[in-house]
Order: C-alpha cells, then sequence, then structure tokens
C-alpha cells in the first residue's frame, strides 16, 4: 500500500494543451475535516486507507495542498441541457487534479468538485456544498456495490467556510475518481465551434487510451461508437432494472465511457412508478424514470451529429440501431435473474412488464418486493406479498403464470435459487431519507450516520445485523423529499 506522497501522476488529458482546458488552482476551503472515505476507492489508488485520517489527507482534498506532479485543470465542453444546446459550459466548479496510474496500470482522473470559481463557473460561486457532495459521494459508491457502472468517490472533506444557496450552508469537496472525465459534450463543443484539428486531436485520444480494441477494427472511430452505443444501453438497462433515476440527463453529463456521472437530483424508486421526477427543476418531466431509456437513445444521436466529420450518417445511424434492441436484451436479462429465472421464454417481457404496472396501481416497494419474492418458494413468496397489491385478483393472475414460469425453469433447489436471487436483488439502497438522515447529522457536525450507512451500503445484497433500520420502507415524509440541481 502507498503513501499518499508515493501517488504516480501521468497527466495524459492535460498535455492536450490549453485548447481543451485551462490551468486553475483550487480555491482551499477552511477548517477542512474529513467527513468520510472510501476504502475500497482508495484501493484504486493503492492507498493504505489510514492515510484518510492524517491531516494532510484533509488538506490535499480541500485545496490547501497540492501534489508537485499534480497539474489541475478545468475542462471546457458544451452540450445540451433540456434538449436545448448551450454552446459553452466546462468545469464550472471542478478541476482535474491530474491522472494517477497504479501498479496494476490503471488510470484514474482525480477530479475535486467543489473546487471553487474557474473560467466556466458563470455566474456560479464554484463551490459544493456538504448535502451535495454527501449525495455524490453516496451515490458513486453505492452504485458500484450494485454492479452498475459508476465513477467513484474517493472522500468528502467537509468544511466551515459558508455558502449561499437557498439558505447558507457549508462547503465541501468530493474528490471523484473515473478512468475519464470526458463527455459527450466534450465532442460537441468542438465541433459546433467548428474546431475540426482539435475534435481530431481529442477523438484520437479517446481512441487510443480507452478504446484501442477498436484500433484494430476497419473503421476505428464507427467501433468505438458502437462500443459506447453498447454501453450506454448496458448501464441505463441496470438504471431501469433496479430504479434508479439520474435526474439530469444533459449530453454534458453523459460519460463517453458509458457510467454514471455526474450526480444531482438522482433517487432510487421507493414506490414503483414508472412516471417518477426526481427532480423538481424538470417541470415537464423530461427526465423522468420511464423516459431515460428515448433520452439516452436522442443523448447517443447528438454524439453522432458530432461525430459526423469521422463517420459516414449511415454507418452512424445503423450504429444507433443497434441500442434499443441491446437495452431490451440487457434489461430483460437482469429482470429474469431479479424473478430467478434462469432460462428464456417468449412471454417474460409481457410478464414483467404486467407484474410492473400491478405494483404501479398499488404503490408496492419496488426493492422490497424482488428482495422477498426470494425470501421462500415462488408459492409461498407471492402468497406473503399479495396483500401489498389493491388489485388482488390481477396479482393471483400473474402470480399463477410466475409460479408455472419457476416449475418450468427450476433445476435447482429452494435453496440455490433463494441464494441465486439474493445475490442479484439488494436489500438495501439509498433512499432518499437515508441519504437526508445522513446528511442532517452531518450539518450538526456528527459524521457517524454517513459513515455508517456508506459501510451498509457497500454490501447491498448481504443481510447484516443490526442493520434492519435500513432496509424498511421509508416514512411518508421520506417519499416526498425535494431534491433539485444543487442538491
Amino acid at each position: 500500500m502507498k503513501a499518499l506522497d508515493e501517488l504516480t501522476f501521468d497527466n495524459r488529458f492535460a498535455r492536450l494543451g490549453d485548447a481543451f482546458s485551462t490551468h486553475v488552482l483550487p480555491e482551499p476551503l477552511d477548517e477542512p475535516r474529513l467527513v468520510v472515505a472510501s476504502n475500497a476507492a482508495m484501493a484504486l489508488l493503492d492507498l493504505d486507507p489510514a492515510v484518510a485520517e492524517t491531516p494532510v489527507f484533509a488538506e490535499l482534498f480541500s485545496g490547501h495542498k497540492l501534489w508537485a506532479e499534480a497539474e489541475p485543470r478545468a475542462m471546457i465542453y458544451s452540450g445540451h441541457q433540456f434538449g436545448g444546446y448551450t454552446p459553452q459550459l466546462g468545469d464550472g466548479r471542478g478541476l482535474l487534479l491530474g491522472e494517477v496510474y497504479n501498479e496494476a496500470g490503471e488510470h484514474w482522473d482525480l477530479h475535486l468538485k467543489g473546487a471553487g470559481m474557474t473560467p466556466y463557473s458563470r455566474m456560479g460561486d464554484g463551490r459544493a456544498v456538504l448535502r451535495s457532495s454527501i449525495r455524490e459521494f453516496l451515490a458513486s459508491e453505492a452504485l458500484h456495490a450494485l454492479g452498475i457502472p459508476s465513477s467513484r468517490a474517493l472522500c468528502v472533506i467537509g468544511s466551515s467556510t459558508p455558502v449561499w444557496r437557498e439558505k447558507q450552508e457549508r462547503g465541501a469537496m468530493v474528490l471523484r475518481l473515473a478512468p475519464s472525465h470526458i463527455r459527450f459534450g466534450h465532442f460537441e463543443y468542438f465541433y459546433y465551434t467548428r474546431k475540426p484539428e482539435q475534435q481530431a486531436e481529442l477523438a484520437e485520444h479517446v481512441l487510443n487510451l480507452h478504446y484501442p480494441e477498436c484500433r484494430e477494427q476497419p473503421e476505428p472511430y464507427l467501433a468505438m461508437f458502437r462500443e459506447i452505443v453498447e454501453r450506454n444501453a448496458e448501464m441505463i438497462a441496470k438504471w431501469q432494472a433496479y430504479g434508479f433515476c439520474h435526474g439530469v440527463m444533459n449530453t454534458d453529463n453523459m460519460s463517453i465511457l458509458g457510467i454514471t456521472f455526474d450526480f444531482g437530483p438522482f433517487a432510487f424508486l421507493d414506490d414503483f412508478d414508472a412516471h417518477f421526477i426526481c427532480n423538481h427543476s424538470d417541470h415537464e418531466g423530461r427526465y423522468s424514470f420511464s423516459n431515460q431509456v428515448p433520452i439516452g437513445q436522442w443523448n447517443l444521436s447528438a454524439l453522432a451529429q458530432a461525430l459526423t466529420p469521422f463517420i459516414s450518417v449511415d454507418a452512424l445511424k445503423e450504429a444507433l440501431g443497434l441500442y434499443l434492441p441491446l437495452y431490451q436484451a440487457h434489461y430483460l436479462d437482469l429482470m429474469r435473474r431479479r424473478l430467478g429465472l434462469t432460462t428464456a421464454e417468449d412471454d417474460d417481457q409481457q410478464m414483467v412488464e404486467r407484474l410492473l404496472k400491478l405494483m404501479q396501481n398499488s404503490g408496492v416497494d419496488y426493492t422490497l418486493f424482488f428482495r422477498r419474492l426470494g425470501d421462500e418458494s415462488a408459492a409461498l413468496a407471492v402468497a406473503r406479498l399479495r396483500d401489498d397489491f389493491v388489485d388482488m385478483a390481477g396479482f393471483d393472475a400473474w402470480a399463477e403464470q410466475y409460479k408455472e414460469r419457476v416449475a418450468r425453469d427450476a433445476d435447482s433447489s429452494e435453496e440455490q435459487r433463494r441464494e441465486r436471487m439474493h445475490a442479484v436483488n439488494p436489500l438495501y439502497i439509498l433512499r432518499n431519507y437515508l441519504a437526508q438522515n445522513a446528511i442532517t447529522a452531518a450539518e450538526s457536525g456528527d459524521y457517524s450516520e454517513v459513515r455508517r450507512l456508506h459501510e451498509v451500503l457497500s454490501r447491498p445484497f448481504e443481510e447484516q445485523a443490526g442493520m434492519e433500520q435500513y432496509a424498511q420502507r421509508p416514512p411518508d415524509w421520506g417519499k416526498h423529499l425535494e431534491i433539485s440541481c444543487s442538491s
């Protein structure tokens, strides 16, 4: 394991130069203190977990100190926000400190969010508040534990620095890790500003560093775009299968690597609601839960437009045509596994859709239903879950279909089925009210709940002794929390 001064930097994006980013130093926070750290994320940098408790750790990730090898840069990009094109965005409160490679040869961006003003702050103060930093930290690590591709979070550093939002809050910084922070909006920026040389340089950078296997294909750029389409189809299939709502699927929030990125007003479904809108600023419901699938395709189309200098329009359309079939295949495969099925039948899609409609009409808790469905035999489980449904006759009809389907599928013991289902159906998810409880405690200086919740969510499929309160349906107030982009 390494100490903090033993990290090895290789700042590949910074070497692209000033056309792609601007050198900016972070603005230090007052009285920095560690709120929470992820041992699993620290392991990606080969860091000894013990260093998180040292004073220098808080100083480094609050802007007070900087490695000599670091090259903090604010990236420039643009993007479509709620469907409209914004010509210039960029890192308004984040800085790419540099790229570190570990002993396995993996490169990880060190991105400090809440680091102060940059040339791209757009009238903002460049700060992040404690609540938004805690939410991003918990979401990043929770999604990873669920098997959903995501950026990672190393730590949250709190402070006494005042920051004004709807009220005065305290500033914080979250250190985000990802193999790259390049977004769809990077390509859009150079396309719409008509800078073909820089756009070509960016495309080569992404191709060589993140999709090198595509170099072996007859059309490397097309192969790369197809891979981006497939990664996004799989990521969004996992969002839908686990009830995750991103909330702001602007193209500047879409990673070129197909990972969940830029957490804002996210939420996991409590009661199943296909039309759920987690961002109270989204008045038209553009980024509602059910719209995430078509919006994923819309965003890929926006990226495709920016790639027309390198790939023919017909080839791009053909690649885009792969998105929905790939999404459906990934989604149905995961939903079959969530139902405890190991084989495929033609009516499975219809069976899933019937179940979700019944859940929608009855306000059934999405996560707990699937977990309890695997607690015992199919017959006993559906009998026990029946009372959760208003339309009992409709559920009874579905239950009969499901029991027959399980009987045809059965090639293992009940215990094996239970283990198989519990391995894909979490007991613990990051419900908004759990995050809010942790934030409220942290804002009063008590970080124990943030750390406890993080530990619980790091093992979402495993029943943990003494943690029953994290596996309960939320109280009524917990279902009606308003979450905005500044959250």
